[in-house]
């Protein structure tokens, strides 16, 4: 009985003590954490997926545009295109397309390119030859010193004006190489832009964009053209103002224009102005506060100071976009011997009329009679307070171009541009601190008509001794020819 009953206290021992003992099952994973595991990875996956399907995309995108974009341009065009008759015209050997610059002056403006809707911005030989019809004499906008402006079609429908300077002239190589310079990082509304251009062996060629309504030049001096109105010469007057401001006083360095006249002041369907032809400018790298260089420029328009002794500022251009104002006033060009008898300029003709203009407050002896006496009579007083400040004889006595702006907008008073001297006054005498031109004239009658006549001999001179191997004499016009400027980017051909 005992023995029975020790076994089964031993058994029922072992038999609550086995739980005590025994491992429990493995545990079975959390189905949550699981999910989220695996969503993970797919959604990394996917992501590296799209990411390079974009990045394939991409790449594969960019060389359809540059394959179809050069295969546009080298294509002869087929059925209704837009050039005409192609002329096959032999392209110079050893092409060479060279990028421009890097711009130096950051602009928030856009690629002049991209505003046009083309980003190329270098050309072959071959490309501008088609787009002009091979430089025709039918898409031939002007001609001047150093070579001809072509209108031109690009193979997507967008017009450009063709710069083809003269092949082996030296002055025209360095004009090139200051345009690419300046404008290739020039953007304002107010300025003429450059599209691209090209080195194709001798060939130098710029490709600026196309403004498609004529010259100042034209439209104030065209034989039959209907006159411009006062509203419309204001807002010339203000845009070219704002494009020379630009120049002078936000690039950096400065640049200055060195050739501003009506004929390179190109203007747009609303008459809005844009300054052209920067071939003359040059950049003031120069220490101090003149650039001395070979003098070049139009005849009436030349700061006297400039003329005979070659010293360049931004006074000079004020002094030229003065006699684009009284241009603008007066309706007459700046030399003209048939209007100014006595004076054989508007500069000396207009300086007394200023004068009693202002003082009066009658501006009808002045005023170009075509304008019928429509014409906003504060405007007036303050276009022609401009035009009297900006011809002063002393460089240091013109005002600065955004002086000039305000006081064309009207806001600024024009006390602030007379500097203590009476409007349109030309006095002849200054500090001991002006400069030597203005320091040589201190005690002269000098006029600007004395100006031109020295000027003009020393070029003359100048102009003799550059040609002194080629044969014939150099007459007096063609001085005249040589000593101006290329010619505007004209859009159409005057007609007489």
């Amino acid at each position: 009985m005992s023995n029975t009953t020790t076994t089964n206290t031993t058994t029922n021992a072992t038999a609550s003590a086995t739980p005590a003992t025994e491992l429990p099952p493995p545990p079975r994973g959390n189905p949550t954490l699981v999910a989220l595991g695996v969503g993970i990875g797919i959604g990394g996956a996917i992501v590296l997926l799209g990411v390079g399907l974009l990045f394939f995309w991409y790449k594969r995108r960019k060389i359809d545009l540059s394959g179809s974009l050069s295969q546009g341009l080298k294509a002869e065009p087929s059925g209704g295109s837009l050039l005409k008759s192609q002329q096959k015209v032999p392209a110079p050997t050893d092409n060479m397309v060279a990028m421009l610059p890097k711009p130096t002056h950051v602009s928030p403006s856009p690629s002049p390119g991209m505003v046009l809707g083309f980003s190329k911005t270098t050309f072959t030989y071959e490309e501008l030859a088609q787009a002009t019809e091979g430089f025709s004499n039918a898409n031939l906008l002007g001609q001047g010193g150093f070579g001809y402006v072509h209108k031109g079609i690009l193979p997507n429908g967008k017009e450009v004006a063709v710069k083809q300077l003269k092949v082996g002239s030296g002055q025209g190589e360095r004009e090139f190489q200051a345009e690419v310079e300046t404008i290739s990082r020039v953007h304002h509304r107010h300025l003429v832009s450059l599209v691209g251009y090209c080195i194709s062996g001798a060939q130098r060629m710029l490709v600026y964009e196309f403004v498609p309504n004529n010259t100042l030049q034209f439209h104030l001096h065209g034989k039959g053209r209907q006159p411009l109105s006062w509203a419309n010469r204001m807002k010339i007057a203000i845009g070219s103002a704002r494009g020379l401001t630009y120049l002078h006083e936000d690039c950096q360095p400065k640049i200055i224009h060195r050739d501003i006249k009506a004929a390179n002041i190109l203007l747009d369907y609303n008459f809005e102005a844009k300054v052209a032809d920067f071939g003359l400018a040059r950049l003031n790298l120069e220490a101090g506060t003149h650039i001395s260089t070979r003098i070049m420029g139009t005849f009436g328009y030349l700061a006297p100071e400039y003329a005979l002794s070659g010293k360049l500022t931004d006074k000079s251009d004020v002094f030229s976009f003065g006699v684009v104002l009284l241009e603008l006033i007066t309706g007459k060009r700046p030399i003209d011997k048939a209007q100014f008898v006595d004076d054989d300029n508007i500069v000396d003709w207009a300086r007394p009329l200023l004068r009693q203009a202002l003082e009066g407050g009658n501006f009808d002896i002045i005023v170009d009679p075509r304008l019928e006496k429509d014409y906003d009579s504060n405007e007036m007083t303050r276009m022609v307070a401009c035009a009297a400040v900006c011809v002063r004889h002393f460089s240091r006595r013109r005002p600065r171009m955004s002086q000039v702006v305000r006081a064309l907008e009207g806001n600024m008073p024009l006390d602030d541009l007379n500097d203590g001297m009476t409007p349109g006054e030309s006095s002849f005498y200054e500090s001991h601190e002006s400069s030597d031109y203005d320091n040589s004239i201190s005690n002269s009658n000098s006029n600007y008509k004395d100006d031109l006549k020295k000027f003009e001999r020393l070029a003359l001179e100048s102009q003799r001794h550059n040609n002194c191997e080629s044969s014939g004499p150099t007459s007096d016009n063609d001085l005249r020819q040589s000593v101006s400027s290329s010619e505007v980017l004209q859009t159409t051909r005057e007609k007489s």
